[in-house]
């Protein structure tokens, strides 16, 4: 395990290689409810399509040393699946982007439902691997 910042929170993260092509990198995984009502669940999803999240915003993640970020969603409940860099999180974003962030993270925080057992002000919280099929290969080719 590894402490982690992300975003201005510390966490304790489980770190897997990813591919063989990086030297290294590591898969983080959140999770996060959205209330409960339709049409902000649409909403929410919406401003996730291509072209609709802000561009400062794409390049604060990017800017971390997020390399892929991926958000699923089932009804009210999202799971955030990261991809990134040995040195995340960066702090070489632009002012700009930060202020970009900080105002996306606000307005998506109409959206979001907390889970029961975050902390106050904390809204993704960190998943704990459980399985990795590879971990069983060995065992059942033998």
């Amino acid at each position: 395990m590894v402490l982690v910042i992300f975003p201005y929170k510390m966490y304790f993260i489980w770190i897997s290689g990813l591919d063989t092509a990086c030297a290294v990198s590591r898969q983080i995984c959140f999770v996060l409810d959205l209330v409960n009502d339709a049409a902000l669940i649409r909403e929410y999803c919406r401003m996730h399509e291509p072209g609709s999240v802000w561009p400062g915003v794409i390049e604060h993640i990017r800017a971390q040393g997020v390399e892929n970020m991926e958000i699923w969603q089932h009804t009210d409940r999202l799971f955030m699946i990261i991809k990134a860099a040995d040195d995340y999180p960066r702090l070489g974003a632009s002012d700009a982007a930060r202020q970009d962030s900080a105002r996306w993270e606000a307005y998506m925080a109409t959206f979001q439902r907390a889970l029961p057992d975050a902390a106050p002000g904390e809204k993704w919280l960190p998943m704990r691997r459980i399985f990795a099929l590879a971990d069983h290969m060995e065992r059942s080719s033998s």
